[in-house]
Protein backbone atom coordinates (compact mmCIF):
# COMPACT_ATOMS: atom_id res chain seq x y z
CA UNK A 1 0.00 0.00 0.00
CA UNK A 2 1.49 3.35 -1.06
CA UNK A 3 1.31 6.24 1.39
CA UNK A 4 -0.10 9.53 0.19
CA UNK A 5 3.30 11.22 -0.24
CA UNK A 6 4.75 8.30 -2.24
CA UNK A 7 1.67 7.98 -4.47
CA UNK A 8 2.12 11.61 -5.60
CA UNK A 9 5.44 10.63 -7.16
CA UNK A 10 4.33 7.78 -9.44
CA UNK A 11 5.12 8.33 -13.11
CA UNK A 12 1.57 8.60 -14.43
CA UNK A 13 0.30 10.81 -11.58
CA UNK A 14 3.16 13.22 -12.30
CA UNK A 15 3.05 12.98 -16.09
CA UNK A 16 -0.55 13.60 -17.09
CA UNK A 17 -0.89 17.10 -15.58
CA UNK A 18 2.52 18.02 -17.03
CA UNK A 19 1.30 16.82 -20.43
CA UNK A 20 -1.85 18.94 -20.21
CA UNK A 21 0.20 21.94 -19.09
CA UNK A 22 2.70 21.49 -21.93
CA UNK A 23 -0.13 20.89 -24.39
CA UNK A 24 -1.71 24.16 -23.35
CA UNK A 25 1.65 25.92 -23.68
CA UNK A 26 1.92 24.39 -27.14
CA UNK A 27 -1.63 25.54 -27.86
CA UNK A 28 -0.64 29.03 -26.73
CA UNK A 29 2.27 28.99 -29.19
CA UNK A 30 0.21 27.42 -31.98
CA UNK A 31 -2.64 29.91 -31.55
CA UNK A 32 -0.08 32.71 -31.51
CA UNK A 33 1.45 31.41 -34.73
CA UNK A 34 -1.93 30.77 -36.39
CA UNK A 35 -3.36 34.16 -35.45
CA UNK A 36 -0.15 36.06 -36.19
CA UNK A 37 -0.08 34.37 -39.62
CA UNK A 38 -3.27 36.34 -40.36
CA UNK A 39 -1.19 39.49 -39.96
CA UNK A 40 1.69 38.37 -42.23
CA UNK A 41 4.36 35.70 -42.68
CA UNK A 42 6.90 38.38 -41.69
CA UNK A 43 5.15 38.74 -38.34
CA UNK A 44 5.39 34.95 -37.87
CA UNK A 45 9.12 35.05 -38.59
CA UNK A 46 9.55 37.82 -35.98
CA UNK A 47 7.61 35.88 -33.32
CA UNK A 48 9.61 32.70 -34.00
CA UNK A 49 12.92 34.57 -33.92
CA UNK A 50 11.99 36.51 -30.77
CA UNK A 51 10.95 33.35 -28.94
CA UNK A 52 14.39 31.87 -29.57
CA UNK A 53 15.91 35.02 -28.06
CA UNK A 54 13.62 34.80 -25.01
CA UNK A 55 14.54 31.13 -24.51
CA UNK A 56 18.19 32.12 -24.57
CA UNK A 57 17.57 34.66 -21.80
CA UNK A 58 15.62 32.15 -19.67
CA UNK A 59 18.74 30.03 -19.19
CA UNK A 60 20.08 32.74 -16.86
CA UNK A 61 17.40 32.06 -14.24
CA UNK A 62 16.60 28.44 -15.12
CA UNK A 63 20.09 27.57 -13.83
CA UNK A 64 18.79 28.30 -10.34
CA UNK A 65 15.20 27.11 -10.88
CA UNK A 66 16.17 23.71 -12.34
CA UNK A 67 18.78 22.97 -9.70
CA UNK A 68 16.32 23.98 -7.00
CA UNK A 69 13.59 21.75 -8.46
CA UNK A 70 15.76 18.62 -8.43
CA UNK A 71 16.99 19.32 -4.89
CA UNK A 72 13.45 19.96 -3.63
CA UNK A 73 12.31 16.53 -4.90
CA UNK A 74 15.40 14.90 -3.35
CA UNK A 75 14.91 16.69 0.00
CA UNK A 76 11.24 15.72 0.15
CA UNK A 77 12.22 12.12 -0.66
CA UNK A 78 14.68 12.15 2.26
CA UNK A 79 12.07 13.74 4.61
CA UNK A 80 13.86 17.13 4.79
CA UNK A 81 10.86 19.30 3.94
CA UNK A 82 12.27 22.31 5.83
CA UNK A 83 15.31 22.41 3.55
CA UNK A 84 13.06 22.01 0.51
CA UNK A 85 11.01 25.03 1.62
CA UNK A 86 14.10 27.20 2.16
CA UNK A 87 15.48 26.24 -1.27
CA UNK A 88 12.17 27.22 -2.91
CA UNK A 89 12.15 30.65 -1.26
CA UNK A 90 15.75 31.42 -2.24
CA UNK A 91 15.19 30.23 -5.82
CA UNK A 92 12.23 32.58 -6.34
CA UNK A 93 14.09 35.56 -4.84
CA UNK A 94 17.20 35.09 -6.97
CA UNK A 95 15.42 34.34 -10.26
CA UNK A 96 13.12 37.35 -9.83
CA UNK A 97 16.17 39.64 -9.58
CA UNK A 98 17.70 38.06 -12.68
CA UNK A 99 14.38 38.42 -14.52
CA UNK A 100 14.23 42.14 -13.72
CA UNK A 101 17.71 42.64 -15.19
CA UNK A 102 16.71 40.79 -18.39
CA UNK A 103 13.52 42.86 -18.70
CA UNK A 104 15.45 46.13 -18.54
CA UNK A 105 17.91 45.06 -21.25
CA UNK A 106 15.28 43.75 -23.69
CA UNK A 107 13.02 46.76 -23.20
CA UNK A 108 15.86 49.25 -23.70
CA UNK A 109 17.60 47.98 -26.86
CA UNK A 110 15.32 45.50 -28.74
CA UNK A 111 16.17 46.45 -32.35
CA UNK A 112 19.89 46.56 -31.67
CA UNK A 113 19.78 43.02 -30.25
CA UNK A 114 17.79 41.74 -33.24
CA UNK A 115 20.25 43.39 -35.65
CA UNK A 116 23.26 41.81 -33.95
CA UNK A 117 21.55 38.42 -34.31
CA UNK A 118 21.27 38.94 -38.08
CA UNK A 119 17.49 39.35 -38.36
CA UNK A 120 16.69 40.63 -41.89
CA UNK A 121 16.62 44.43 -41.92
CA UNK A 122 13.03 44.67 -43.15
CA UNK A 123 11.87 42.78 -40.03
CA UNK A 124 13.69 44.98 -37.49
CA UNK A 125 10.84 47.50 -36.82
CA UNK A 126 8.36 44.68 -36.09
CA UNK A 127 10.94 42.88 -33.95
CA UNK A 128 11.68 46.05 -31.99
CA UNK A 129 8.04 46.44 -31.00
CA UNK A 130 7.47 42.78 -30.12
CA UNK A 131 10.75 42.24 -28.23
CA UNK A 132 10.42 45.45 -26.20
CA UNK A 133 6.92 44.54 -24.95
CA UNK A 134 7.22 40.77 -24.43
CA UNK A 135 10.91 40.96 -23.47
CA UNK A 136 10.09 43.76 -21.04
CA UNK A 137 8.02 41.17 -19.19
CA UNK A 138 10.88 38.66 -18.81
CA UNK A 139 10.60 38.98 -15.04
CA UNK A 140 7.16 37.37 -15.35
CA UNK A 141 8.66 34.43 -17.26
CA UNK A 142 11.32 34.08 -14.55
CA UNK A 143 8.74 33.99 -11.77
CA UNK A 144 6.41 31.67 -13.67
CA UNK A 145 9.16 29.20 -14.53
CA UNK A 146 10.54 29.10 -10.99
CA UNK A 147 7.22 28.78 -9.20
CA UNK A 148 5.94 26.14 -11.64
CA UNK A 149 9.18 24.14 -11.21
CA UNK A 150 9.01 24.33 -7.41
CA UNK A 151 5.33 23.41 -7.24
CA UNK A 152 5.76 20.46 -9.65
CA UNK A 153 8.71 19.10 -7.69
CA UNK A 154 6.69 18.98 -4.48
CA UNK A 155 4.57 16.40 -6.32
CA UNK A 156 1.77 18.86 -7.16
CA UNK A 157 1.79 18.82 -10.96
CA UNK A 158 -1.91 19.70 -11.21
CA UNK A 159 -1.74 23.30 -9.97
CA UNK A 160 0.53 24.57 -12.79
CA UNK A 161 -1.79 22.76 -15.21
CA UNK A 162 -4.85 24.65 -13.93
CA UNK A 163 -2.98 27.95 -14.14
CA UNK A 164 -1.96 27.14 -17.72
CA UNK A 165 -5.60 26.52 -18.63
CA UNK A 166 -6.65 29.93 -17.34
CA UNK A 167 -3.70 31.69 -18.96
CA UNK A 168 -4.43 30.13 -22.34
CA UNK A 169 -8.10 31.06 -22.30
CA UNK A 170 -7.32 34.69 -21.50
CA UNK A 171 -4.50 34.84 -24.05
CA UNK A 172 -6.58 33.41 -26.89
CA UNK A 173 -9.49 35.80 -26.21
CA UNK A 174 -7.21 38.84 -26.04
CA UNK A 175 -5.25 37.74 -29.14
CA UNK A 176 -8.45 37.44 -31.15
CA UNK A 177 -9.61 40.81 -29.91
CA UNK A 178 -6.39 42.67 -30.71
CA UNK A 179 -5.79 41.04 -34.12
CA UNK A 180 -9.36 41.26 -35.49
CA UNK A 181 -10.69 44.22 -33.49
CA UNK A 182 -13.31 42.06 -31.74
CA UNK A 183 -14.96 42.52 -28.30
CA UNK A 184 -14.30 46.26 -28.43
CA UNK A 185 -10.50 45.79 -28.55
CA UNK A 186 -8.42 48.10 -30.80
CA UNK A 187 -6.98 46.35 -33.87
CA UNK A 188 -3.29 46.55 -32.91
CA UNK A 189 -1.88 43.55 -34.79
CA UNK A 190 1.47 42.25 -33.52
CA UNK A 191 1.59 44.93 -30.80
CA UNK A 192 -1.71 43.62 -29.47
CA UNK A 193 -0.40 40.04 -29.49
CA UNK A 194 2.58 41.17 -27.41
CA UNK A 195 0.35 42.97 -24.89
CA UNK A 196 -1.93 39.93 -24.68
CA UNK A 197 1.09 37.72 -23.90
CA UNK A 198 2.29 39.97 -21.07
CA UNK A 199 -1.15 40.41 -19.48
CA UNK A 200 -1.92 36.67 -19.49
CA UNK A 201 1.49 35.95 -17.94
CA UNK A 202 0.96 38.57 -15.23
CA UNK A 203 -2.32 36.93 -14.19
CA UNK A 204 -0.63 33.51 -14.20
CA UNK A 205 2.15 34.82 -11.93
CA UNK A 206 -0.40 36.09 -9.39
CA UNK A 207 -2.14 32.69 -9.28
CA UNK A 208 1.12 30.74 -9.04
CA UNK A 209 2.34 33.01 -6.26
CA UNK A 210 -0.79 32.24 -4.24
CA UNK A 211 -0.18 28.49 -4.70
CA UNK A 212 3.57 28.79 -4.09
CA UNK A 213 3.11 30.43 -0.69
CA UNK A 214 1.00 27.44 0.39
CA UNK A 215 3.00 24.60 -1.18
CA UNK A 216 4.78 23.47 1.98
CA UNK A 217 3.75 22.34 5.45
CA UNK A 218 4.08 25.89 6.79
CA UNK A 219 2.88 28.86 4.75
CA UNK A 220 5.72 30.97 3.31
CA UNK A 221 5.82 34.46 4.88
CA UNK A 222 6.89 37.55 2.94
CA UNK A 223 9.69 38.38 5.37
CA UNK A 224 11.29 34.99 4.62
CA UNK A 225 12.32 36.17 1.15
CA UNK A 226 15.19 37.99 2.87
CA UNK A 227 16.54 34.65 4.16
CA UNK A 228 19.62 33.29 2.42
CA UNK A 229 21.15 29.94 3.43
CA UNK A 230 24.59 29.79 1.81
CA UNK A 231 25.21 26.01 2.23
CA UNK A 232 21.80 25.14 0.75
CA UNK A 233 22.21 27.62 -2.10
CA UNK A 234 25.62 26.08 -2.72
CA UNK A 235 23.88 22.71 -3.18
CA UNK A 236 21.48 24.33 -5.66
CA UNK A 237 24.34 25.78 -7.71
CA UNK A 238 26.33 22.54 -7.58
CA UNK A 239 23.48 20.84 -9.45
CA UNK A 240 22.21 23.94 -11.20
CA UNK A 241 25.23 25.51 -12.90
CA UNK A 242 25.92 22.51 -15.17
CA UNK A 243 22.19 22.46 -15.99
CA UNK A 244 22.42 26.13 -16.83
CA UNK A 245 25.39 25.53 -19.14
CA UNK A 246 23.51 22.61 -20.70
CA UNK A 247 20.40 24.71 -21.33
CA UNK A 248 22.53 27.58 -22.57
CA UNK A 249 24.21 25.27 -25.07
CA UNK A 250 20.86 24.17 -26.45
CA UNK A 251 19.19 27.57 -26.53
CA UNK A 252 22.15 29.55 -27.86
CA UNK A 253 22.98 26.89 -30.42
CA UNK A 254 19.35 27.03 -31.58
CA UNK A 255 19.52 30.81 -31.68
CA UNK A 256 22.68 30.67 -33.81
CA UNK A 257 21.07 28.07 -36.07
CA UNK A 258 18.13 30.49 -36.46
CA UNK A 259 20.61 33.13 -37.62
CA UNK A 260 21.90 30.61 -40.20
CA UNK A 261 18.33 30.02 -41.37
CA UNK A 262 17.69 33.78 -41.47
CA UNK A 263 20.55 34.11 -43.99
CA UNK A 264 18.75 31.58 -46.21
CA UNK A 265 15.72 33.88 -46.45
CA UNK A 266 12.42 34.91 -44.82
CA UNK A 267 10.58 31.92 -46.38
CA UNK A 268 12.98 29.44 -44.76
CA UNK A 269 12.71 31.28 -41.42
CA UNK A 270 8.91 31.18 -41.53
CA UNK A 271 8.92 27.49 -42.55
CA UNK A 272 11.22 26.64 -39.64
CA UNK A 273 8.90 28.51 -37.25
CA UNK A 274 5.84 26.61 -38.51
CA UNK A 275 7.69 23.29 -38.34
CA UNK A 276 8.87 24.07 -34.83
CA UNK A 277 5.23 24.40 -33.79
CA UNK A 278 4.33 21.02 -35.34
CA UNK A 279 7.41 19.30 -33.91
CA UNK A 280 6.57 20.60 -30.44
CA UNK A 281 3.17 18.93 -30.68
CA UNK A 282 4.86 15.70 -31.74
CA UNK A 283 7.06 15.61 -28.67
CA UNK A 284 4.59 16.87 -26.06
CA UNK A 285 3.78 13.54 -24.41
CA UNK A 286 7.39 12.35 -24.62
CA UNK A 287 8.57 15.55 -22.98
CA UNK A 288 5.94 15.21 -20.24
CA UNK A 289 7.07 11.67 -19.45
CA UNK A 290 10.73 12.70 -19.35
CA UNK A 291 9.98 15.61 -16.99
CA UNK A 292 7.84 13.38 -14.75
CA UNK A 293 10.62 10.77 -14.70
CA UNK A 294 13.11 13.39 -13.51
CA UNK A 295 10.86 14.34 -10.57
CA UNK A 296 10.14 10.68 -9.73
CA UNK A 297 13.78 9.58 -9.94
CA UNK A 298 14.97 12.55 -7.84
CA UNK A 299 12.41 11.62 -5.17
CA UNK A 300 13.36 7.92 -5.23
CA UNK A 301 17.05 8.80 -5.15
CA UNK A 302 16.53 11.07 -2.14
CA UNK A 303 14.65 8.25 -0.40
CA UNK A 304 17.52 5.81 -1.08
CA UNK A 305 15.42 3.63 -3.41
CA UNK A 306 18.12 3.42 -6.08
CA UNK A 307 17.01 0.22 -7.84
CA UNK A 308 13.56 1.66 -8.47
CA UNK A 309 15.14 4.90 -9.66
CA UNK A 310 17.27 2.94 -12.17
CA UNK A 311 14.28 1.06 -13.60
CA UNK A 312 12.11 4.18 -13.81
CA UNK A 313 14.36 5.70 -16.47
CA UNK A 314 13.86 2.75 -18.84
CA UNK A 315 10.14 2.68 -18.18
CA UNK A 316 9.88 6.35 -19.14
CA UNK A 317 12.04 5.80 -22.23
CA UNK A 318 9.91 2.85 -23.41
CA UNK A 319 6.56 4.59 -23.04
CA UNK A 320 7.85 7.87 -24.43
CA UNK A 321 9.41 6.33 -27.55
CA UNK A 322 6.14 4.62 -28.49
CA UNK A 323 4.21 7.87 -28.19
CA UNK A 324 6.63 10.08 -30.13
CA UNK A 325 6.95 7.57 -32.99
CA UNK A 326 3.16 7.39 -33.36
CA UNK A 327 2.87 11.19 -33.26
CA UNK A 328 5.75 11.58 -35.71
CA UNK A 329 4.04 9.23 -38.16
CA UNK A 330 0.75 11.15 -37.90
CA UNK A 331 2.60 14.38 -38.63
CA UNK A 332 4.41 12.74 -41.54
CA UNK A 333 1.07 11.76 -43.11
CA UNK A 334 -0.89 14.95 -42.44
CA UNK A 335 1.88 17.53 -42.06
CA UNK A 336 1.38 19.25 -45.42
CA UNK A 337 -2.30 19.86 -44.68
CA UNK A 338 -1.41 21.16 -41.21
CA UNK A 339 1.14 23.57 -42.67
CA UNK A 340 -1.61 24.82 -44.98
CA UNK A 341 -3.54 25.96 -41.90
CA UNK A 342 -0.79 28.47 -41.12
CA UNK A 343 0.07 29.88 -44.54
CA UNK A 344 -1.05 29.93 -48.18
CA UNK A 345 2.49 30.50 -49.42
CA UNK A 346 3.28 27.34 -51.42
CA UNK A 347 7.03 27.94 -51.18
CA UNK A 348 6.89 27.90 -47.37
CA UNK A 349 4.62 24.82 -47.37
CA UNK A 350 6.97 22.98 -49.73
CA UNK A 351 10.01 23.78 -47.57
CA UNK A 352 8.20 22.60 -44.42
CA UNK A 353 6.86 19.44 -46.08
CA UNK A 354 10.38 18.45 -47.15
CA UNK A 355 11.31 18.14 -43.46
CA UNK A 356 8.46 15.87 -42.33
CA UNK A 357 10.31 12.60 -42.96
CA UNK A 358 13.37 13.89 -41.14
CA UNK A 359 11.20 14.80 -38.16
CA UNK A 360 10.05 11.17 -37.95
CA UNK A 361 13.71 10.16 -37.57
CA UNK A 362 14.42 12.99 -35.12
CA UNK A 363 11.73 12.23 -32.52
CA UNK A 364 13.03 8.87 -31.10
CA UNK A 365 16.49 10.42 -30.76
CA UNK A 366 15.05 13.33 -28.80
CA UNK A 367 13.21 10.89 -26.52
CA UNK A 368 16.36 8.84 -25.89
CA UNK A 369 18.34 11.96 -25.10
CA UNK A 370 15.75 13.63 -22.90
CA UNK A 371 14.60 10.58 -20.90
CA UNK A 372 18.10 9.44 -19.96
CA UNK A 373 19.58 12.93 -19.75
CA UNK A 374 16.84 13.93 -17.28
CA UNK A 375 17.47 10.74 -15.32
CA UNK A 376 21.15 11.62 -14.96
CA UNK A 377 20.22 15.14 -13.87
CA UNK A 378 17.77 13.77 -11.28
CA UNK A 379 20.54 11.97 -9.39
CA UNK A 380 22.89 14.96 -9.58
CA UNK A 381 25.07 13.79 -12.51
CA UNK A 382 24.60 17.15 -14.22
CA UNK A 383 28.23 17.70 -15.18
CA UNK A 384 28.20 14.73 -17.54
CA UNK A 385 25.17 16.03 -19.45
CA UNK A 386 26.89 19.42 -19.56
CA UNK A 387 30.10 17.99 -21.04
CA UNK A 388 28.35 16.06 -23.80
CA UNK A 389 26.19 19.10 -24.60
CA UNK A 390 29.25 21.33 -24.93
CA UNK A 391 30.79 18.91 -27.40
CA UNK A 392 27.82 17.71 -29.42
CA UNK A 393 25.64 20.80 -29.60
CA UNK A 394 28.40 23.13 -30.68
CA UNK A 395 30.43 20.85 -32.95
CA UNK A 396 27.65 18.74 -34.47
CA UNK A 397 24.44 20.78 -34.19
CA UNK A 398 25.95 24.23 -34.78
CA UNK A 399 29.28 24.14 -36.62
CA UNK A 400 28.32 21.25 -38.86
CA UNK A 401 24.93 22.94 -39.53
CA UNK A 402 26.77 25.92 -40.94
CA UNK A 403 29.07 23.74 -43.04
CA UNK A 404 26.28 21.63 -44.54
CA UNK A 405 23.36 24.07 -44.49
CA UNK A 406 25.02 27.35 -45.48
CA UNK A 407 28.54 26.72 -46.81
CA UNK A 408 27.68 23.63 -48.87
CA UNK A 409 24.22 24.92 -49.77
CA UNK A 410 22.10 22.05 -48.41
CA UNK A 411 19.78 24.54 -46.69
CA UNK A 412 17.31 23.32 -44.08
CA UNK A 413 17.90 19.66 -45.04
CA UNK A 414 21.54 19.96 -44.03
CA UNK A 415 20.69 21.79 -40.80
CA UNK A 416 18.08 19.16 -39.84
CA UNK A 417 20.54 16.36 -40.51
CA UNK A 418 22.92 17.86 -37.97
CA UNK A 419 20.14 18.31 -35.41
CA UNK A 420 19.26 14.61 -35.74
CA UNK A 421 22.91 13.54 -35.37
CA UNK A 422 23.26 15.71 -32.24
CA UNK A 423 20.19 14.19 -30.51
CA UNK A 424 21.26 10.59 -31.17
CA UNK A 425 24.86 11.20 -30.13
CA UNK A 426 23.90 12.75 -26.79
CA UNK A 427 21.21 10.10 -26.27
CA UNK A 428 23.64 7.23 -26.84
CA UNK A 429 26.24 8.72 -24.47
CA UNK A 430 23.57 9.25 -21.79
CA UNK A 431 22.39 5.66 -22.22
CA UNK A 432 25.86 4.21 -21.52
CA UNK A 433 26.36 6.58 -18.60
CA UNK A 434 23.03 5.55 -17.02
CA UNK A 435 23.86 1.88 -17.46
CA UNK A 436 27.07 2.48 -15.55
CA UNK A 437 24.99 3.59 -12.51
CA UNK A 438 27.85 5.68 -11.09
CA UNK A 439 25.77 7.96 -8.85
CA UNK A 440 23.32 5.22 -7.89
CA UNK A 441 26.11 2.90 -6.72
CA UNK A 442 27.74 5.78 -4.83
CA UNK A 443 24.47 6.45 -2.98
CA UNK A 444 24.14 2.75 -2.12
CA UNK A 445 27.68 2.67 -0.69
CA UNK A 446 27.00 5.74 1.43
CA UNK A 447 23.79 4.18 2.76
CA UNK A 448 25.42 0.86 3.75
CA UNK A 449 26.98 2.05 7.08
CA UNK A 450 23.61 3.42 8.21
CA UNK A 451 21.83 0.19 7.34
CA UNK A 452 24.44 -2.12 8.91
CA UNK A 453 23.04 -4.44 11.59
CA UNK A 454 19.51 -3.44 10.72
CA UNK A 455 16.78 -5.48 9.11
CA UNK A 456 16.53 -4.50 5.45
CA UNK A 457 13.27 -2.86 4.48
CA UNK A 458 11.42 -4.42 1.59
CA UNK A 459 11.27 -1.76 -1.14
CA UNK A 460 7.87 -0.54 -2.22
CA UNK A 461 7.20 -1.53 -5.84
CA UNK A 462 7.33 1.37 -8.27
CA UNK A 463 4.02 2.23 -9.88
CA UNK A 464 3.36 3.92 -13.13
Amino acid sequence: MLDKNTSKFTLWVLAWPIFIELFLQFLLGAVDTLMVSRISDDAVAVVGFSNQLFQAMTTLFMTVASGAGILIAQKIGSSKSGDARTIAIMALSVTTLIGIACSVILFAVPEQIAAVLQLPENLLPLAGTYISIVGGGMVLIAMMATMSTVIRNTGNTRAPMYVAIGMNIIHVIMNYGFIFGAFGFPQWGLTGVAISTVVSRLLAVLLLLYIFLRSFEYRVKWREFRVFDRPLFGEVLKIGWPLGVNMSCWVFSQLIIYTFIATLGAAELAARTYMNTLESFCFLLGSSIAMAAQIQIAHLFGAGRTKEAYRSAYRALGFGTIYVVVNGFILFVFGKQLLGMFTNDQTIIAIGASLLGMNLILQPGKMLNMALGNSLNAVGDTRFTMYISLGSMWLVATVLSYVLGVHMGWGLIGIYSCMIADEYLRGALSYFRWRNQKYLRKAERQAEPMNHHTTPIEPIPAQV
